[in-house]
């Protein structure tokens, strides 16, 4: 019996998973299945191979459902009749399939699955919002060209990077729509209905140009990490034929200047020089930290803050670590899952509390393949407090949590001994506070009775911050 499956344009998900339950109920192998998919957008026909419900689901190894779906996001036509093959091998005793990699199969989806990965990257860093006010408000847009029908996935990214913005990301393939309570995925957009440029802009260029080092120019390198293709809705890719033109006579020069005393960079002049911008919104001011050059060893991108405007909390830890280095995320590594640990016991819905940390790249020295962490100095700390008092301005939280020594330096101007002044406490300038450890202290500790009991304060100390917050 021949099976024919239509699913909808774009990444059919949940279409996908229906028709796989009932090809595996109906033992349908691959050969006598026909897939076929819509056009370039998310909207078209639904599955019409006979009703979705009633076939038993089907169990797969995590990993597999992993990389469907990714594969499912892919813009290759085969990529539905490949991950059922793959489903088919699975269930029918190869289960350890996706580990050999010489496979033709694993090793086909595995660049299919890579692909989507570096298009959603690309997609996380060059997404750029602009300014639109109306009848309806503020609001901001943007523009972005993904190679794979990419938009619904990398949603929820954006919800949580840019949760207090009403903003609308217009693709090819779709939309994405969140007015501060609700996200809506929409048709697809013109790049005609965002505006060519806003009042950010020019600061930003600014910014930029004064902060590109042409001893460090690359061309080969900023071209595998920024393509061409992005650059018409870079408003900075404007600047870079002549910034890379004139590398070598800038670089000259700055060798020809005499050696003088090192200034002290808290802040440095590029960064004061973005600062004379004054940066009116979070969103701006996370484009200059973004495009700002790591002041610690090792630091690879900045990590920024997250969550709502306004919140009762804001926590702040000390760095990003290997982890949230990775995913761009704070507070995603094994310190940050025991904080969410710690968050729901003390009765904090995280979503509704804003994180953050003093320093925003993650110090590290490479060992082999292992990125090792390294603490922060003092002078460090101090050279990136500039960037979290502006943050924390514009986010307004009610109280502000310092997890750990480097925090609390960095919100009170001077060293703090966590043990002696934990809890309540008042930072520069003026602003309503706690103290406390940070999660990563816990994870050190030698046994499991001092584990134990330095997490139940723990857990007291984020409640009772909760409830200052409130009062």
């Amino acid at each position: 019996m021949q099976h024919q499956i239509v699913l909808q344009p774009g990444a059919d998900l949940d279409g996908f998973r229906q028709a796989v339950r009932r090809l595996v109920a109906a033992g349908a192998a691959p050969d006598g299945v026909t897939w076929q998919a819509g056009g370039a957008d998310l909207f078209g026909a639904m599955v019409h191979d006979g009703e979705r419900n009633g076939a038993p689901p089907v169990v797969l190894p995590r990993a597999l459902a992993d990389l469907i779906r990714q594969v499912v996001c892919h813009r290759d036509r085969e990529r539905y009749a490949l991950l059922y093959q793959a489903v088919w091998r699975v269930l029918r005793g190869e289960a350890a399939l996706l580990q050999v990699q010489s496979d033709p199969l694993v090793h086909r989806l595995g660049r299919m699955a890579q692909s989507v990965g570096r298009d959603v990257h690309k997609m996380h860093a060059f997404v750029r919002f602009r300014r639109l006010e109306d009848a309806s408000g503020e609001r901001y847009l943007a523009w972005f060209e993904p190679e794979h029908y990419i938009v619904a996935a990398v949603a929820d990214f954006f919800v949580e990077r840019f949760r207090g913005m009403v903003w609308s990301i217009l693709t090819p393939v779709g939309s994405l729509h969140w007015d501060r309570h609700r996200l809506d995925i929409g048709p697809p957009g013109r790049r005609e209905q965002v505006p060519e440029q806003d009042a950010v802009e020019e600061g930003w260029r600014g910014y930029y140009a004064s902060s590109f080092n042409p001893a460090r120019v690359n061309p080969t390198a900023m071209r595998a990490e920024m393509p061409r293709k992005y650059w018409r809705n870079l408003p900075e890719a404007a600047l870079i034929p002549d910034l890379v033109r004139s590398a070598p006579e800038r670089v000259r020069a700055m060798v020809a200047q005499p050696p003088s005393a090192a200034a002290k960079r808290s802040p440095d002049r590029a960064v004061a020089a973005a600062l004379s911008q004054a940066p009116d919104s979070l969103e701006a001011l996370n484009r200059i930290i973004a495009a700002a050059e790591p002041l610690v060893p090792g630091g690879g991108r900045a990590v920024l803050g997250e969550g709502p405007l306004q919140p009762a909390l804001a926590l702040v830890g000390e760095q990003p670590g290997d982890e949230e280095d990775r995913q761009g995320r704070p507070f995603v590594g094994p310190a940050g899952q025991l904080l969410d640990r710690a968050l729901a016991e003390a009765g904090i819905d995280r979503a509704r509390i804003y994180l953050t940390n003093a320093v925003k790249h993650f110090k590290c020295e490479q060992r082999g393949k292992r990125r090792l962490h390294r603490s922060p100095t003092a002078g460090e700390v101090k050279q990136y407090r500039w960037w979290l008092d502006r943050e924390l301005a514009l986010v307004q939280p009610r109280l502000v949590v310092a997890l750990g020594a480097s925090a609390a330096l960095a919100l009170a101007g001077r060293p703090i001994a966590v043990t002696q002044e934990r809890g309540e406490f008042r930072f520069s300038p003026g602003r309503p506070g706690y103290v406390t450890v940070h999660p990563a202290h816990l994870l050190r500790l030698p046994d499991e009775t001092s584990r134990r009991d330095a997490y139940a304060a723990f857990v007291a100390d984020l409640a009772r911050a909760s409830a200052l917050a409130v009062a």
